[in-house]
């Protein structure tokens, strides 16, 4: 990671992970508009304005103020090989004090799904939480039917630890979620996701 006078870029053997800017949005509109369906099936509605210029420019100066207050960290997924955005990972909902503790969310553009990509997005965020934050606990929450969803997170040592009713509204009805850890101090075990 670099922090300070540079920006935030974190490394993998495949991807290099940074956050928004303004010169993404064309990359980023094509990447979600072409997995529309793929991506809507898990997440909130989207706005009229979703795939607009000014939605994206109010998505990259929110990322500017969460990464500069420590609030949240969101970052595009660039393959290195050819440098095309792939997906999205954020550590929102920072927590200090007795917490210490963030929530993960990620997307993958439909054409990149199940490629590993997201695997290591995740163990790059984790890593940075861990050592760099001095975060304590990573949480994430996925339908239940998302069983691909939930291998990745078991996968990336993540450990089911409940299921919370009417936690969000995904695709337009407040939906039960399932909802995994993932501890510094306690690699837990994995479940079985079915």
């Amino acid at each position: 990671m670099l922090l300070g006078r540079r920006k935030l870029k974190l490394e993998t053997e495949r991807l290099s992970l940074r956050p928004p800017v303004h010169s993404d949005f064309n990359d980023w509109a094509a990447l979600r508009r072409s997995s529309r369906d793929f991506l809507t099936q898990w997440e909130p509605i989207w706005a009229s304005d979703h795939l607009s210029r000014k939605s994206f420019t109010n998505r990259v100066y929110w990322a500017q103020r969460s990464v500069a207050s420590g609030t949240a960290i969101p970052l595009f997924l660039f393959r290195r090989s050819d440098d095309l955005l792939v997906g999205a990972i954020t550590l929102d909902n920072v927590r200090r004090g007795p917490a210490q503790a963030g929530t993960l969310g990620y997307w993958t553009g439909q054409a990149f799904a199940r490629n590993g990509y997201m695997r290591e997005a995740i163990g790059a965020v984790v890593h940075h939480a861990f050592t760099r934050l001095d975060l304590s606990r990573i949480e994430a929450a996925c339908l239940p039917e998302n069983k691909p969803s939930r291998r990745l997170l078991e996968s990336s040592g993540f450990k089911y630890e409940g299921v919370a009713q009417s936690y969000l509204q995904i695709d337009g009805r407040w939906r039960t979620h399932v909802l995994y850890a993932c501890l510094r101090s306690d690699r837990r075990g994995k479940t079985e996701a079915g």
